[in-house]
């Protein structure tokens, strides 16, 4: 098998990740730079967010603000507007890079992938015939060919067209 490289994740891998008391996606949420943080659509119950370490270009991230470790601590509403956020990134990521299909999956405890166990989240990532398949997108072997600050700005200017 071919390697790929993908630098951008190496600053993440060796970078000194401190004892928070707020995980990132509560940080995130709370802060009011979006555009520094990659989000791009908010919600009543909660947001989407570009991955800063992707597996593939467009790949999102659709976010409670409420931090739970499992769907079992969303009410009805917070579930329904989790997924409903999830088509509308889904719709944009059509729409901006035209992608051929979609892993759309929750990793629910760490045994199970999931990077942030903390916090529920449920990732949404465009695929292309012939991009890979998805193990080796999970051991990094993907390629991101445009800059996260132009794709961050084109799915979020999508979702506000879209409404």
């Amino acid at each position: 098998m071919d390697s790929l490289h993908a630098p951008w994740r190496i600053e993440y891998i060796l970078s000194h990740k401190p004892e928070m008391k707020e995980g990132v996606f509560g940080r995130i949420a709370q802060s009011e730079d979006d555009k520094g943080n990659f989000v791009v659509a908010r919600d009543k119950t909660c947001f989407a967010v570009l991955n800063r370490y992707p597996y593939n270009g467009g790949h999102l991230m659709v976010v409670p603000y409420k931090e739970v470790p499992d769907l079992s601590g969303l009410t009805d509403e917070e579930l329904a507007d989790l997924w409903k956020l999830t088509r509308r990134c889904v719709a944009a990521l059509k729409a901006v890079m035209k992608p051929d299909g979609f892993n759309i999956g929750i990793n629910l405890g760490k045994v199970a992938g999931a990077g942030i166990a903390e916090h529920l989240h449920i990732h949404v990532v465009p695929r292309w015939t012939g991009d890979t398949n998805f193990m080796p997108v999970i051991a990094n072997t993907g390629v991101v060919p445009e800059a996260l600050e132009l794709i961050a700005a084109k799915i979020r200017e999508e979702m506000l067209r879209q409404g």
